[in-house]
């Protein structure tokens, strides 16, 4: 089984718009060529956030933002963990489409859900008849385009999008999507009034959580975990909030943090499973692979169909010198994520057990 990666804090793996997220125990790289062809195998398979995520490219913030808004909605849901099916797979590829050319991840909600008329569902939808032209979003429905208040855009400006013509000015919104007078600041600042300037606003938990995933998504990992923090300062303790604190911690490499953040997330809710999945491999990642093994083996036990975790906790049996252990969690891995990004490396790690002498541990 290939070792656990290093963590990501070097520059050149932080992910960013169209930047694929390094799995935690497997190998890099984009969905197979024919991933989304109508006649692929893998229609009537589910599929994790994490799974998901390296699929598309995308950071995890990234698709539970969302599930969080509405656009996506799980096939399935158990013990805290999202499965989703083919169809909403390829509604999240045109979703990254939009996050690939720049809009942070609140601008395309909204503007998308101006084409449906508040109906996320609907505005998910939309979301492959959508055309970009700088910070502008229209809607290509029989052969025009329609402006987000569904005006018929003019002749000219249809042949300047055919044409590459310069793109429009911005929104009066900033960079990331957000009024320009909401600063990143430390978490402090961002939830007390009485430190705020008189013409600054502080942001409500769902702008902060908003404002958290865009910063993820563009690889800002220690102000996602600042504004996180503020939502745990105002909110109080949550599970779901700090096991999200706990993610962008690791991403930026402070595994420390991540840890002591999962363990958390798991005292507030022990049937947090995907937390716990993530506190097996930070525990795995530090040396710790008999703890990481019991970890995940819990999740097992509470959830023996999560593939994640048969897939983990092979890569750790591996390290312990138990490969006939490892070798059934990845046939169990295999049987239920067979179109999984990692499968062709759990594939190749159980030909080479089958050719393995005789005898060997």
């Amino acid at each position: 089984m290939p070792t656990l990666p290093p963590p990501e804090s070097d520059a050149s793996l932080l992910p960013s718009h169209g930047q694929t997220e390094q799995p935690r125990h497997g190998r890099t790289g984009g969905p197979p060529a024919d991933l989304f062809s109508a006649a692929h195998s893998g229609v009537s398979r589910l599929y994790t956030v994490a799974m998901m995520a390296d699929l598309l490219g995308v950071g995890r913030a990234t698709v539970r933002h969302w599930r969080r808004v509405g656009l996506i909605t799980p096939a399935h849901s158990a013990d805290s963990i999202d499965w989703y099916d083919y169809a909403t797979l390829v509604v999240t590829r045109d979703l990254s489409r939009l996050l690939a050319s720049g809009l942070s991840l609140r601008e395309i909600s909204q503007k998308l859900n101006r084409f449906a008329g508040g109906n996320p569902e609907q505005a998910a939808a939309l979301a492959s008849r959508v055309v970009i032209d700088g910070r502008r979003l229209s809607l290509r429905q029989s052969g025009t385009l329609l402006a987000a208040g569904g005006q018929r855009q003019f002749d000219f400006y249809i042949e300047g999008i055919a044409s590459g013509s310069e793109s429009p000015p911005p929104d009066t919104a900033s960079a990331s999507g957000y009024p320009a007078l909401l600063p990143i600041r430390g978490a402090s600042d961002l939830v007390d009034p009485e430190s705020a300037h008189e013409s600054e606003v502080v942001p409500t938990t769902d702008e902060l959580l908003d404002l958290a995933a865009d910063l993820e998504a563009a690889g800002s990992f220690i102000e996602a975990a600042e504004a996180l923090r503020a939502v745990l300062q105002a909110e109080g303790p949550s599970a779901g909030v700090t096991f999200m604190l706990a993610e962008s911690l690791y991403r930026s490499g402070d595994l420390p943090g991540a840890r002591e953040r999962y363990y958390v997330a798991v005292e507030l809710d022990p049937d947090h499973l995907e937390a716990r999945t993530s506190l097996g491999c930070v525990l795995a990642e530090q040396g710790d692979f008999e703890l990481a093994a019991a970890a995940f083996e819990g999740v097992l036990r509470q959830q023996p169909d999560y593939a994640d975790a048969h897939w983990h906790l092979a890569g750790v049996l591996a390290e312990l010198d138990q490969p006939g252990n490892a070798r059934q969690h990845l046939l169990s891995f295999l049987a239920l994520a067979p179109e999984s990004p990692w499968a062709d490396v759990a594939r190749d790690q159980l030909a080479h057990y089958d050719h393995e002498p005789a005898g060997t541990p």
